[in-house]
């Protein structure tokens, strides 16, 4: 609009190269400035809308036009420029001071018009309003103006007396003129203050959907200024007094009466279909909040992750009802419902058929090992028993974790139980189970306050619940015969013998035991001085398995990444991490050293620890901080109260953001992670039969050993690096290196070279009939392979009756043979 409200709308147009605002007004088809010569088809405006954006720079003269120009060029162009005669006024337009400095907008057009894209360029300045001038230029400008003088130094007098008083009583009239921060609906922590000047009423109420429009619950004060004011506190449980969306408006005593109206600083009104007043909206939607995740987020976004990490199984925890949130899933009120807070059952089976689709497995984190004593909402006192599903006293308690045991030897709760597990196969598909908690069913002292030395008495005597060992075979039964491809885990840190042998060898039936051992032992390490690791320590607990039974091992245990705990990466680098992380700041030797033994402790406990690697997630790139669930305070049946977190959300949540952002040294890690899956998943070395430790060198900190044809080399040492270094190996051939946590992509320092190739030598080392040279730097790990003889390709020449054809036969060389030693 220009200065006299006349209906000019802006055109912009091409003159000589450079595309121009100008205004003009609506002409029919056509938008016509009176200052141009042209016609702009209403067209162009849409082109340019198609094309991008367009910043423009306004000028306003004493003219009633406004001459308006792209910041893309030095020059202002005006009116008289596209054949206006009006000189003086260009002059005056095109003097120094309004000329622009600096361009602040670019623009990519092509030749043929706005095909190309705009780009768009801003200057930050900030907020600030400069002081009062002299006011005395304006005569400069225009002389004419000269006669008007005493009017218009009196305006400008009174002007700066304002600017004065505002910047005395109001800090500046850049807060001055932020009064919607304080009059109007104003929203805090605690509550909501109404603010509204209006110092001709004589009584105020605030009135609406939230006080059912009653007049006399909300009155308003007056102050002084003649300011009507209310505050309203939150309710009892947090939530804001007026609910957003919800209708508003102030009742006001006038001199003409009642008066109901929609406050003046309201921020959204609306005229409800068939009613012809306006309602004021008090808007004020709460930012996202933070959320438990669902099943939905976890199968869009965390199962992809999963995927392309390389793994090809989750283990999903915390899926039976619980009730209080904070048991982190372990004190199941409903067996047979997915828990709710995450979202429906239908979701839950979209999230497996989704992982399905992946090609991974799904295992459910399934909890028989005991129960919520939640007499409202669980199976405890379900019949106003205490024996119904459980033992009943004290052996039907478990005093540790202040919850019910079940008893085994009830016909109705195997019943129960075993089909409970059939369930989760039947109706949501999951792939088999991680038992919890299998050390507490197998005893009865469930495994706490006791130490297992091995002693076989310590396994098969009184201690042992046999009802509980009898219902677990049975339960492998089930699932191993109806669902043959089904896996069960079992978590026990006991060492059962027979543990993991098939029921019908006598054994209890699990596919694997989770190697519960190796994450204690890492905290344990992790405590002590470098120079105080024990290669041997490390062996044993990597190795302390029984024969033919499988393990689960993993490097970091969700137990102790939970309420309060530290990560592994939090143990190694504390609070370095909250500093140094970023790539564009300098490392500090504290984080150099964690994220070097973070890399080789996940390499060695998957390389050595089992046939099945676990990693709680976050693991992978070095989660900074614990994981806590929002929680109130709980008071345990012995009577011990465990505070909560006042059910606060600051750490219930995984930070893969981290690991995704290439400016960050978490990066580098996630990197590694993913590697380690892809040579496992290359060169199968976990389900490998062959495995030999060759070294576990105490003087020089180096580990060496061999897992199917991949020879692992760990250099544990803090400042020595070894050149030259012999390494034994079983078979004869070049090696390559395949995989090297000191790589730069895994934020190392890329000491070794790729394309160097190892050749064996002959000669006894080690005990391996076979040795190589290698170089091991300080704190790293390297995974050397065998490169198997390449095929050769064969060109035949066949005959035929009519024509002769050449065809490839791929045939393999003949590979040399070992020598006997």
């Amino acid at each position: 609009m220009s200065a006299d409200g006349c209906g000019l709308v802006p055109v912009i147009k091409e003159v000589d190269g450079v595309w121009v605002v100008c205004v003009g007004e609506n002409s029919g088809s056509y938008l016509v400035c009176p200052l141009c010569t042209d016609s702009v088809p209403q067209a162009s405006i849409l082109l340019l809308g198609v094309a991008g954006k367009i910043i423009v720079e306004k000028s306003f003269s004493d003219s009633k036009f406004s001459a308006l120009t792209l910041a893309a060029s030095k020059k202002v162009l005006v009116p008289g420029a596209l054949g206006d005669a009006s000189p003086p006024l260009t002059d005056q337009l095109q003097s120094p001071e309004t000329i622009l400095d600096e361009p602040q907008v670019t623009h990519n057009v092509d030749s043929e018009g706005m095909e190309g894209d705009t780009k768009i360029e801003f200057e930050a300045k900030p907020m600030s309003i400069p002081p009062p001038g002299a006011g005395q230029k304006v005569y400069e400008i225009d002389p004419l103006l000269l006669g008007f003088r005493d009017h218009i130094d009196y305006r400008y007098a009174q002007y700066k007396r304002m600017r004065k008083e505002i910047d005395k009583y109001e800090g500046g009239l850049e807060v001055f003129s932020r009064g919607y921060e304080k009059l109007g609906f104003i929203r805090s922590e605690i509550g909501i203050t109404y603010r509204e000047w209006a110092p001709g009423a004589k009584s105020a109420a605030l009135i609406g959907d939230f006080n059912n429009w009653n007049p006399n619950a909300d009155i308003m004060n007056q102050n002084e200024f003649g300011v009507w004011e209310i505050f309203l506190p939150n309710n009892a449980d947090g939530s804001p007094p007026i609910p957003h969306g919800s209708r508003v408006k102030i009742r006001m005593e006038t001199r003409s009466g009642i008066k109901d109206s929609i406050p003046a600083w309201i921020k959204f009104s609306v005229q409800a279909p068939g009613e012809i007043s306006y309602s004021g909206i008090y808007y004020d939607p709460p930012e996202e909040e933070p959320k438990i995740n669902t099943y939905a987020n976890f199968r869009d976004d965390v199962l992809p992750r999963i995927k392309s990490l390389g793994y090809n199984t989750v283990q999903i925890m915390a899926i039976q009802e619980h009730s209080y949130y904070a048991s982190f899933g372990y004190h199941v009120t409903n067996f047979f419902a997915p828990s709710s807070r995450f979202g429906t059952p239908d979701d839950l089976k979209s999230l497996i058929d989704r992982a399905h689709e992946l090609g991974l497995f799904v295992l459910m984190d399934i909890v028989h090992s005991h129960a919520s004593n939640n007499v409202l909402d669980g199976l405890n006192m379900f019949d106003g028993t205490d024996s119904h599903y459980f033992h009943s006293g004290s052996k039907g308690h478990h005093w540790m974790w202040d919850s019910r045991l079940f008893n085994y030897g009830s016909w109705e709760v195997v019943r129960f139980l075993l089909s409970n597990a059939r369930w989760w196969l039947e109706e949501y598909k999951f792939d088999g189970f991680r038992f919890d908690g299998v050390t507490s069913m197998m005893y009865t002292h469930h495994g706490l306050q006791v130490t297992f030395t091995g002693n076989y008495n310590e396994y098969f005597g009184f201690a042992t619940d046999v009802d509980a060992v009898i219902y677990l075979m049975l339960v492998n039964d089930m699932i191993h015969g109806l669902y043959p491809e089904a896996v069960t885990i079992g978590e026990d840190v006991s060492g059962m013998p027979t543990f993991c042998l098939p029921v019908k060898d006598g054994g209890v039936g699990f596919d694997y035991r989770l190697h519960m051992a190796v994450a204690d032992k890492w905290i344990e390490l992790l405590k002590k001085r470098d120079e105080e690791w024990q290669m041997g320590d490390i062996i044993h607990t990597l190795t302390n398995r029984r024969w033919l039974e499988k393990c689960v091992v993993y490097a970091e245990s969700h137990d102790q990444a939970l309420v309060g705990d530290k990560t592994i990466a939090f143990w190694l680098m504390d609070k370095d991490m909250y500093d140094f992380m970023s790539l564009n700041k300098p490392s500090t030797p504290l984080i150099d050293r964690g994220i070097a033994l973070h890399k080789m402790i996940r390499l060695i406990t998957m390389g050595l620890g089992g046939e099945g690697y676990l990693n709680f997630m976050g693991n992978e790139f070095g989660h900074p901080e614990w994981i806590d669930f929002p929680r109130g305070e709980q008071r345990l049946h012995s009577g011990k109260v465990i505070p909560g977190n006042n059910f606060s959300y600051d750490k219930c949540r995984r930070r893969f953001d981290l690991g995704d952002a290439g400016y960050l040294r978490y990066h580098g890690m996630q990197e590694f992670d993913k590697a380690m899956q892809h040579v496992e998943a290359k060169y199968g070395f976990m389900t490998s039969e062959h495995q030999y430790i060759s070294r576990k060198d105490e003087a020089d900190r180096v580990i060496v050993f061999e897992r199917g044809n991949l020879v692992f080399v760990f250099n544990f040492h803090w400042h020595e690096s070894y050149s030259d270094y012999r390494v034994g190996c079983p078979k004869p051939g070049k090696y390559k290196i395949v995989l090297d946590s000191d790589d730069t992509l895994f934020g190392g320092f890329s000491r070794l070279k790729h394309d160097v190739e190892y050749f064996s030598s002959e000669g006894w080392h080690d005990d391996r009939p076979r040795s190589l040279l290698v170089y091991a730097p300080c704190r790293t790990a390297v995974v050397y392979a065998l490169v198997e003889n390449q095929p050769k390709t064969l060109v035949k020449l066949q005959l035929t009756e009519n024509a002769n054809v050449v065809q490839d036969a791929t045939e393999p060389e003949e590979e040399s043979k070992p020598s006997d030693s």
